[in-house]
């Protein structure tokens, strides 16, 4: 399910929510396994300055259930996550997992300056940031994986169509 909690960004969600089922799909999670929330620049702000220590906006953050604190999923620019604060065991959940992953926050504001800074629409920042975001909610942690999280993603993207 996605949420748009902001007005700032035009954002196409039902585009968005065909991607979002089929990297469900292709991670065999229920429909109803995570929510993604749309959020203003400020409301990113506040929960990064809370959970991160950082007195910024950043373009994505992701909420586990599973009791740890949120998950950093911001990303570097690039092809590559950038190195997020490890929160998490470094060992990932089953794909297979059947529960409530937890929550994931993007704000279309920064992915929208992110896609213009580097020459990418919108829609691909919005697509990758959702496919980051999963992997984190899964366990992945690219801060102590040694490049698992760098390589799973980058498979996901062109089995989705993301690269």
């Amino acid at each position: 399910m996605i949420l748009n909690q902001q007005r700032r960004v035009r954002v196409s969600i039902s585009g968005l929510e065909k991607f979002l089922a089929a990297a469900r799909k292709r991670l065999r999670l229920t429909p109803r396994s995570l929510t993604v929330a749309l959020v203003t620049d400020a409301q990113i702000a506040r929960w990064n300055r809370a959970y991160r220590g950082k007195n910024r906006p950043t373009d994505v953050l992701s909420f586990p259930t599973d009791g740890s604190q949120a998950e950093p999923a911001t990303r570097r620019k690039h092809r590559q996550p950038r190195r997020a604060r490890p929160t998490r065991s470094s060992a990932p959940k089953s794909a297979s997992a059947r529960d409530y992953l937890g929550d994931i926050a993007i704000a279309p504001a920064v992915a929208r300056r992110n896609a213009l800074r580097f020459g990418r629409a919108f829609d691909y920042e919005m697509r990758v940031l959702i496919l980051h975001g999963i992997l984190h909610l899964l366990g992945y942690d690219h801060e102590t994986d040694s490049g698992e999280m760098d390589r799973r993603e980058n498979r996901l993207r062109r089995e989705l169509g993301l690269f």
